[in-house]
């Protein structure tokens, strides 16, 4: 029976690629890409003080496009190409077209073309995680140098040992299935001890730092959950029962961890917080990130309550007891949000792993290997549980400290070239200062909107709606 002619293999579509696969994970990428563009960039931007949404935001979009050069011309390969050394991939250009419209690794039924984007809009995220324990006070051009300097020296380590096909942790049969490790945990590590290396906020920041738009913060938070539906359900890289079950674990358990976190908040602070509740919902995501396609529903639910309340203790009881913690001014508390969440992710999935579904995404023959500790007990195979636990441990250990040293030697060298923290003027000032712009132009001072060339590529005669009020205020007539 012959194949009906849009299945037909051609030049352009070759028989070993599979076109529904390939549409899928194009799609995926691009939702994990917006809850970047626009989503983190909306949310930063919403979620700190007005006099710092544009540099929020900008640090955001800026992270964004770093990446992506970087990724095409030695990011990709040194994480997912040839072996270099033992935790490091050659690094090489990925922009030769024999390379990028032949299959890609693993067997995979799409190009490396493909690969290439979808594994470029997880590494964009993971810095762009970074920077928002860095809001309010970290020199832009310092930013700019940190960027590629940690995508090459410290995510490509990781990524490497952890999603190669060649990396030793992969090897040894650590569960990572979408980033909990690569991605969130290293993120909150290495925001962390960044944080640490730039210093606080100004005083004033620090003590009293509202969001200019609760509204906006939701859109941005909205984004970044449907978003999760491609960052989880494309890690199978097939359009698969797998990736299903990822999808609905990980809507699942975020809805659990924000209604947990919700209920927290209720009953010890009095109020139903929507930052609290954002929060309790980007936990949720994180931890079920490592397991969402080899746990089950029920397990997801359990995560989600986990993930609502471990982090809720860490960042409204433990952080204000412990000196450490006190000391690092994160500003959007990416430790609490994605190291201890994703943490918990990693050693849950040791616990939950189906052996079964592990089959589904690992395509492994002996279905056995990725076990559970739950699974193992029942089974009457305790060894390969805790066996399974242990590597899972040991992969959190690996994680903490290739960022604790990779991103401290890397802030050390940007300071030796710019100061790593804005001046004391530019902290006061903000925006203005920094980029010579402002998120609410209409809103400040008519005096300053009609003399900036900053703020509107019209002059102020040109909307005759526009007129100042008295006292140099702007209305809309």
């Amino acid at each position: 029976m012959s194949l009906p002619e849009n299945l037909l293999p051609n030049e352009a579509n070759p028989a070993w690629m599979n076109k529904a696969d390939n549409a899928w994970q194009l799609t995926a990428a691009t939702l994990v890409g917006m809850q970047s563009v626009p989503g983190l960039v909306i949310l930063y931007g919403s979620i700190v003080k007005k006099k710092w949404a544009v540099n929020s935001a900008f640090m955001a979009l800026y992270a964004f496009a770093s990446v992506l050069v970087c990724w095409v011309g030695w990011g990709y390969r040194m994480s997912f190409g040839d072996k270099g050394i033992q935790f490091l991939g050659m690094p090489n250009v990925a922009l030769d077209q024999k390379f990028l419209l032949d299959q890609t690794f693993g067997g995979y039924k799409f190009p490396n073309a493909t690969m290439v984007y979808f594994q470029f809009v997880f590494a964009a995220i993971t810095l762009i995680l970074i920077a928002g324990a860095l809001l309010g006070r970290m020199n832009f051009h310092a930013w700019m140098l940190f960027v590629p300097l940690w995508l090459t020296f410290s995510y490509t380590i990781t990524a490497y040992s952890i999603w190669s096909p060649n990396g030793w942790l992969s090897k040894k049969g650590i569960i990572d299935y979408s980033g909990g490790y690569v991605i969130h945990l290293s993120s909150g590590v290495a925001g962390f001890t960044a944080a640490f290396w730039v210093g606080p906020r100004a005083t004033k920041d620090r003590e009293r730092f509202p969001p200019n738009n609760i509204l906006l913060m939701l859109a941005g938070a909205g984004l970044l959950w449907m978003g999760w539906t491609g960052f989880n359900g494309g890690d199978p890289y097939s359009v698969s029962i797998d990736a299903s079950l990822a999808v609905l674990n990980t809507h699942v358990c975020t809805a659990t961890s924000l209604l947990t976190w919700l209920l927290l908040d209720i009953l010890f602070f009095g109020k139903p917080s929507v930052i609290g509740a954002t929060q309790g919902m980007i936990t949720g995501l994180v931890c079920i990130t490592p397991a969402a396609g080899v746990v089950q529903g029920w397990a997801a639910i359990l995560m989600g309550i986990m993930s609502g309340s471990i982090p809720w203790y860490t960042m409204m009881v433990l952080h204000k007891k412990l000196s450490l913690l006190k000391q690092v001014d994160d500003t959007m508390a990416v430790f609490h949000t994605h190291a201890v969440a994703g943490s918990l992710g990693g050693i849950l999935t040791g616990f939950f792993a189906e052996p079964k579904l592990n089959r589904l995404f690992y395509n492994a023959t002996d279905w056995q290997h990725y076990c559970g500790l739950a699974y193992g007990l029942q089974m009457g195979r305790p060894g390969a549980g805790f066996k399974q636990m242990g590597i899972q441990i040991l992969g959190i250990v690996y994680v903490v400290v290739i960022n604790v040293i990779m991103t401290s030697l890397i802030c050390l060298v940007v300071r030796a070239i710019v100061p790593l923290r804005l001046a004391e003027d530019e902290l006061q000032a903000g925006d203005d200062a920094i980029h010579g712009e402002e998120a609410y132009a209409l809103w400040g001072d008519g005096e300053k909107f009609e003399s900036s060339k900053y703020n509107s590529v019209h002059g102020i005669d040109e909307f005759p709606s526009v007129v100042p009020k008295a006292g140099g205020e702007l209305q809309m007539v």
